[in-house]
C-alpha cells in the first residue's frame, strides 16, 4: 500500500479540477455537437428566450434538461437557468439545453429539425 505524502496529496487536489463541463464535444453525421457525459447529443428549442426554457410537462417527458446540480456554477460559455419548479439547468450560450428520448446510443440525432423547432446545440 502506498501513502501519500502531505505535499503530494495537495498537489493532486489542486491540480484535479474542480467539476466538469456540463457537456463536451462529440461527433454526429451532421458534424461536431455537444453531448451530455453519457455522449448523448444535446439540442436547443426556438422556443426557450431570455435564457428561460418554455419546455415543460409532456414537452420534458420528450425532450429532458440537461440538470444542474444545486452547487454547480456557471464557467465560460455553460450557464444555469432555474426552471419554474426551482430544479437549475444547463444553458450553453444563453440557450438551455435539453436531450432527446429517441435517440438510444451515442451520436444519434434524431431530434435535429423537428417542427423546425429543435436543434443540434453546436459548439
Amino acid at each position: 500500500m502506498r501513502i501519500l505524502t502531505l505535499a503530494t496529496a495537495l498537489s493532486l487536489l489542486i491540480s484535479a479540477p474542480l467539476f466538469a463541463a456540463p457537456a463536451m464535444t462529440g461527433d454526429s453525421a451532421k458534424g461536431e455537437v455537444l453531448t451530455d457525459s453519457n455522449g448523448m447529443s444535446l439540442y436547443t428549442f426556438d422556443k426557450d428566450s431570455n435564457g428561460l426554457s418554455a419546455c415543460y410537462d409532456a414537452c420534458a417527458q420528450n425532450w429532458p434538461p440537461l440538470m444542474a446540480d444545486a452547487g454547480a456554477e456557471p464557467e465560460g460559455d455553460f450557464g444555469i437557468s432555474e426552471r419554474k419548479d426551482g430544479s437549475l439547468q444547463w444553458t450553453y450560450k444563453g440557450a438551455p439545453l435539453y436531450g432527446f428520448v429517441k435517440d438510444e446510443n451515442a451520436g444519434d440525432i434524431n431530434g435535429d429539425g423537428l417542427k423546425n423547432v429543435w436543434h443540434l446545440a453546436r459548439p
